[in-house]
């Protein structure tokens, strides 16, 4: 009986009350939901939890990803990196933290943990990758790892860094893997350690690697700066958690920062640099087109005016943040 009463109270909510344009509704459905006891909340949190940790991916449940993108066609790759990762953290923000907040407010310590061992865990991964979308699936699992600090410091800075770097790494994680797909389009090596020297046949490639590598990890004044830099400082300012509890996880978050331009330049380095592509006999190699050209053109502008400008984002989720946050578990 408990889970019709659940739905009905869902239907009737959404049917009677709620305007279709209202896209408050997961508030108002957090007011009416019969989920009173903690220990039932906890259950329901656990279950959405899994789910979503599973998409997004959180360790350990990520071992799917590097896989996948390792076999996949690179338009594949760029539609799971751009859009489908940031499902997982959609979800956790819109139905664990709104739906379930007492549950949240109890979790949001271990998620703190998580976040940042997985940014030191990925990060350390990425950089023994020999697979070129390997090493970018796992990069991507690392700056995942700040989305969930974000959600899980329970604080407008940090929900708001959480939510810039979500919408960073689709623009960021979508443009590497498609400049992976059209470099192994050319020479048909996936390979890092069979690479080397691209850079001289290849300007234009290399010049558009080297631009989304710099803000993958982070470069000042490209959007992964900013989004990043928000976390930090929505941790920082929580009131939640202890002086020594904050200062450990920003260290270990501050480590994961420096090991990024590791593995990136490293793969820059072993890519494009060098001389052992031309040991290839009968190889043609062709620069960028203009269609590719326009394409990551495209997804490049955004990245420079989110982190140049990122008040224009930021104005569109603060007041969204209020309301998830009003609830009486976050204050």
């Amino acid at each position: 009986m408990f889970p019709i009463k659940i739905v009905c109270s869902c239907i009737s909510l959404l049917v009677f009350q709620i305007n279709p344009a209202d896209t408050q509704h997961f508030f108002l459905l957090s007011k009416v939901l019969p989920i009173d006891p903690v220990a039932l909340e906890i259950i329901f949190y656990i279950g959405f939890f899994i789910a979503f940790a599973v998409k997004l991916p959180i360790i350990p449940l990520h071992t799917w990803l590097p896989d996948t993108h390792g076999e996949a066609h690179y338009s594949t790759c760029m539609l799971l990196a751009g859009i489908l990762l940031k499902m997982g953290a959609y979800g956790l923000v819109r139905i664990n933290m709104e739906l379930f907040p007492h549950a949240h407010s109890i979790f949001s310590p271990w998620l703190i943990i998580i976040g940042a061992t997985q940014i030191i865990y990925a990060a350390s991964t990425s950089l023994g990758q020999r697979n070129l979308k390997k090493r970018i699936a796992y990069s991507s699992v690392s700056h995942m790892g700040f989305i969930i600090i974000g959600i899980g410091s329970i604080t407008d800075m940090g929900l708001n860094g959480a939510l810039l770097q979500i919408i960073s790494h689709g623009f960021i994680g979508a443009a590497l893997f498609f400049l992976a797909g059209t470099t192994y389009d050319r020479i048909r090596l996936v390979y890092l350690d069979e690479m080397g020297g691209i850079a001289i046949p290849m300007p234009k490639i290399f010049t558009m690697f080297s631009s989304f590598s710099m803000a993958s990890l982070a470069l000042p004044g490209m959007s992964g700066f900013v989004a990043e830099l928000i976390v930090f400082f929505g941790l920082i300012t929580s009131q939640k958690y202890l002086l020594m509890t904050k200062a450990l996880i920003t260290f270990v978050m501050a480590i994961g920062m420096i090991l990024t331009p590791i593995y990136l330049l490293s793969m820059l380095r072993q890519m494009f640099y060098g001389y052992k592509i031309f040991n290839i006999s009968n190889s043609y190699f062709s620069d960028s087109g203009p269609r590719e050209l326009f394409l990551l053109i495209s997804i490049f502008l955004p990245i420079l005016g989110i982190g140049m400008y990122p008040d224009f984002l930021l104005s569109l989720s603060v007041e969204k943040v209020e309301v998830i946050l009003s609830n009486s578990f976050y204050r």
